[in-house]
């Protein structure tokens, strides 16, 4: 962040304006005057709607044009700003009437675009993270402070080798230094929206940035401090000790005043209550007061905003609170005002008559961007990156936007910049918003980085898992209630220490009101009380392992990510883990009477792309309340309702492997057609015949013990199967069955049509469905989609 110094004089002009007193600002509309309906343009309420109109649409309709090329919305709000303003739309009578009456003029439209953007930086300090900084590693320090210092060094070097000869005033050094310093920049929101656009933003890739990009903002607060504590010191000694001491309480109440008070209202509002509209009223009073006191210290007003942000805690129930009420309508309206607002006051002439000063910003601009880029390029590859990988960081952390194109714009309203400098420093935010983000689309891709190490290249399922291999499944749970029927499915595999099981327990949260994603790797007797519910849930998954000390092994994780991108957590970690099974909880709740308690649709688009993405098998866990695990004497129902296929195959070897379990009875249905009995036998009914043979003879290949037995059914059509599921639900505590997704068969016919949710399969959904009133958990099964299999 970057605070503008006082107003250095720079020309004297004298207007004169006739101001009506009292201040007309509402109109009776059209109807004041039919013969000229533009009179209401008159009154500064009607005038400003129809500025925010007019821009709204604009850009809007600017981007529909060019989304398609991959212009961002940023992008195409600076181009409605430069159509919009003096040198082309400005000409024309009727748009001069809106935007440049010399009763009003762009001021109105300027005041409000600047108490938005007030707003968005205090949204900003919400949702951003101050710990990632402190809590970074090496690398992300390291990138982030040479992101910041290589810019300057370079700008440094060429200021005193473009000199002119040496005659230049204050001003136009002064311009080249804040210049240089706006160029430095690492804006961390700049980057977070950049990773959010092009949705990278919980990739490796992503968390670097974001880290790096922490420090460097923090950096470049700290770095401007200290050179307008060194300018005031050199002024005046009593005044730089001044400011410092007002800077310091200032931060002292902030964290140890206000900040407490914000803790003691989340802890006044009741779990699962909003926080009543009174505080969030008086937080927001608080952030604009903030605002104005850091201006009458002569300070940036937008400063006590971003500060006062960063105070606020994080998260829900205070910070995502305020996030969900003000962000959109910020980041919507006034945003896109203010940054259209911005791109007006460009002005091609002053471009042209000021060569000299055009031709040191374009030079500057252009070494600036490319020692950021260079320096984070090279600091990256050195830390092991791909080299394309390399290349897009460097790019995005070369990243300009919103947060620069405000400095420039302020400075430019404090005439510490020329409107040539101004103009120019936004042609190159333009270029640098539309080019920077195609380039690093092409150079990581991750649609196809996702294929290509999502989809198997090897074989990650359940039946070519050898015999004595351990069973490596990721758990992953959404909510308290997941977690006990999540651990008796898990108890049910029986492990044994021929064949221990290696539990990856992973806890996912949504991102609310954090620009950042959070990913934390928990340790036995260590585990991160700071994110809500994660402390009992990962204790339940290690008292499970307490109590099969040597035959289950637990590693616990929590990812906070955006909901559109929870399924690469998921994805990721089968794939780094190498686990062979999924497990997902579904996203319907059942009530303690049978009932549909709530549905989650976050948590069913999360599974449907790990189901379409996954390197190994995945099985969706429907728990509607049944019957828990046993005691060791007990016995426990497990049915498996078999029509072929891989899918079917794959669930049939997980039943075999918990039919080793003394405790479990297993019931293998095979549904056949009675035409199936004559027809020439392919590949997959002979895989089909070759899996049940052991069930068939139930011989003592599975173990001694085993409880099992096989039967058979005659379905020649989808209605007899529907009879057959609604007689078999109510005889057993879990039914396994494979998704068998696209899969056409006779004992299916007709049943596609009256799917609910096509991520369980024809058979899987019948079970979910409310029209059967059963308590029995179901587990629907998918094989691993391997890509060798695909390409014949």
């Amino acid at each position: 962040m970057v605070e503008a110094p006082s107003p250095l004089p720079h020309q004297n002009d004298t207007y004169e304006f006739c101001i009506i007193l009292p201040p007309r600002i509402n109109s009776a509309g059209i109807w004041e005057n039919l013969a000229y309906p533009s009179t209401m343009l008159t009154y500064s309420l009607p005038l400003l709607e129809m500025q925010i109109v007019v821009i709204f649409v604009s850009s809007h309709l600017i981007f529909a044009i060019l989304k398609p090329l991959g212009i961002t919305l940023f992008a195409s709000q600076i181009i409605a700003g430069l159509i919009l303003g003096p040198p082309i739309m400005g000409k024309l009578n009727a748009f001069r009437n809106i935007f440049y009456r010399r009763e009003l003029g762009v001021e109105m439209i300027d005041a409000v675009s600047v108490f938005g953007f007030t707003l968005f930086i205090f949204l900003t300090g919400v949702k951003m993270d101050v710990k990632m900084a402190f809590n970074s590693t090496k690398k992300s320090v390291v990138i982030g402070i040479i992101s910041l210092l290589s810019p300057i060094v370079v700008g440094i070097v060429l200021h005193k080798n473009f000199n002119e000869h040496k005659r230049m005033n204050d001003v136009i050094k002064t311009e080249r230094i804040v210049g240089t310093l706006i160029e430095s920049t690492t804006s961390f929101s700049v980057i977070a929206c950049v990773l959010t656009e092009l949705k990278i933003i919980n990739s490796e890739l992503g968390r670097l940035a974001l880290s790096s990009a922490s420090v460097g903002d923090l950096s470049t607060l700290f770095l401007v401090h200290i050179i307008s504590l060194s300018h005031d010191w050199a002024t005046s000694p009593l005044l730089a000790l001044q400011r410092v001491l007002v800077a310091f309480l200032f931060i002292t109440v902030l964290f140890f005043v206000f900040r407490p008070m914000m803790f003691w209202i989340i802890k006044k509002t009741p779990e699962g209550e909003p926080i009543e509209e009174v505080y969030i009223v008086a937080i927001l009073m608080v952030a604009i007061g903030c605002a104005i006191f850091t201006h009458w210290t002569q300070q940036a007003p937008l400063i006590g905003a971003f500060l006062f942000g960063l105070a606020v805690p994080d998260g829900p129930p205070l910070g995502s609170t305020l996030i969900n009420k003000f962000e959109c309508f910020v980041n919507g309206i006034f945003l896109a005002v203010y940054i259209t607002a911005s791109a007006m006051r460009v002005n091609p002439r002053k471009m042209v008559s000021n060569p000299p000063r055009v031709k040191f910003s374009i030079i500057s601009f252009f070494l600036t961007f490319l020692a950021k880029f260079i320096s984070c390029f090279i600091a990256s590859f050195v830390s092991f990156m791909p080299f394309r990988d390399s290349l897009a960081f460097g790019l995005i952390m070369s990243s300009k936007g919103v947060v620069e194109l405000a400095f420039f714009s302020t400075f430019r309203d404090n005439w510490v910049i020329s409107e040539a400098t101004f103009s120019v420093a936004v042609f190159a935010i333009l270029v640098n918003a539309t080019v920077i983000p195609l380039l690093v689309r092409f150079l990581y891709d991750p649609v196809s980085r996702k294929y290509a190490g999502y989809a198997g290249y090897q074989r990650r399922n359940l039946m070519h898992l050898k015999p004595d291999a351990e069973l490596r499944v990721l758990a992953c749970i959404h909510w308290p209630e997941n977690v006990s029927a999540m651990i008796d499915l898990l108890d049910l595999t029986c492990p044994m220490k021929e064949s221990p099981n290696v539990i990856y327990a992973l806890h996912l949260i949504e991102l609310m009101a954090r620009d950042s994603p959070v990913f934390i790797a928990h340790h036995k007797h260590e585990i991160n009380t700071t994110v809500g519910g994660s402390f009992e849930d990962i204790l339940a998954f290690y008292q499970y392992e307490q109590n099969n000390w040597g035959l289950v092994t637990v590693n616990a994780f929590t990812a906070i990510s955006p909901p559109k991108l929870m399924h690469e957590d998921i994805c990721t970690m089968a794939l780094d883990k190498q686990t062979s099974f999924i497990i997902l909880p579904f996203h319907r709740k059942w009530s303690v009477n049978g009932s549909v308690e709530a549905e989650n649709n976050v948590v069913r688009n999360v599974n449907c792309s790990v189901l379409d993405q996954s390197p190994c098998s995945v099985g969706i866990l429907i728990d509607r309340g049944g019957r828990r695990i046993p005691m060791k004497s007990s016995s426990y129902s497990v049915g498996i309702l078999f029509l072929g296929g891989k899918d079917d195959r794959e669930a049939l070897t997980l039943a075999k492997r918990m039919a080793r379990d003394p405790r479990v009875k297993l019931t293998v249905i095979r549904l056949i057609a009675y035409q199936d009995r004559r027809d020439v036998l392919d590949w997959d009914t002979i895989m089909d015949i070759e899996i049940l043979k052991d069930v068939k003879q139930n011989n003592g290949v599975l173990g001694n013990g085993c409880d099992m037995m096989y039967v058979e059914q005659v379905s020649d059509s989808g209605s007899q199967t529907a009879k057959i599921i609604r007689t078999v639900a109510d005889d057993y505590d879990l039914i396994i069955v494979g998704r068998r997704y696209g899969v056409e068969s006779i004992q299916s016919m007709g049943l596609s049509e009256w799917s609910e949710f096509p991520e369980l399969g024809i058979v899987g959904d019948l079970f979910a469905s409310t029209d059967i009133d059963s308590r029995v958990s179901v587990l629907v099964v998918q094989q691993q989609h391997y890509i060798a299999e695909s390409r014949h």
